[in-house]
């Protein structure tokens, strides 16, 4: 077997719709509903699946704790364009820009956090 892709990840949130909130007017996501009334955020050809915490659908981790991702989200619009729209929105940006390298090589990276504390670092290829 060799795995291709993600196709999606789930988070498990403390308030669904403060999540849905942030991830569609901070970061561009759509927000979907699928299979009985659950909700999702879709950029591109991925998803994250959402959770909250004590309603969790089975199977699920062995711990699912809101808070405890770090997530990397490539994005075309320039890095200088990014934390504008950031500052605009009241995200703190927490470290960054920094050099890091991605799965394709060179990329640029700023850090701020959703309203569970996971870390997303959202970053511009440098190529």
């Amino acid at each position: 077997m060799k795995i291709e892709q993600i196709d999606h990840l789930v988070l498990t949130v403390k308030d669904i719709k403060a999540t849905c909130k942030f991830y569609a007017s901070v970061l561009g996501m759509e927000i979907i509903t699928f299979e009985h009334n659950r909700l999702a955020l879709k950029f591109n050809n991925q998803k994250l699946n959402l959770h909250e915490i004590g309603n969790e659908l089975t199977p699920q981790a062995l711990k699912p704790t809101p808070g405890a991702i770090d997530l990397c989200l490539i994005t075309k619009t320039p890095l200088a364009e990014a934390v504008k729209h950031l500052e605009a929105n009241q995200v703190k940006i927490i470290a960054g820009p920094v050099n890091r390298t991605g799965v394709n090589g060179a990329i640029i990276s700023i850090y701020i956090r959703d309203p569970d504390g996971n870390l997303i670092e959202v970053s511009n290829y440098t190529r």
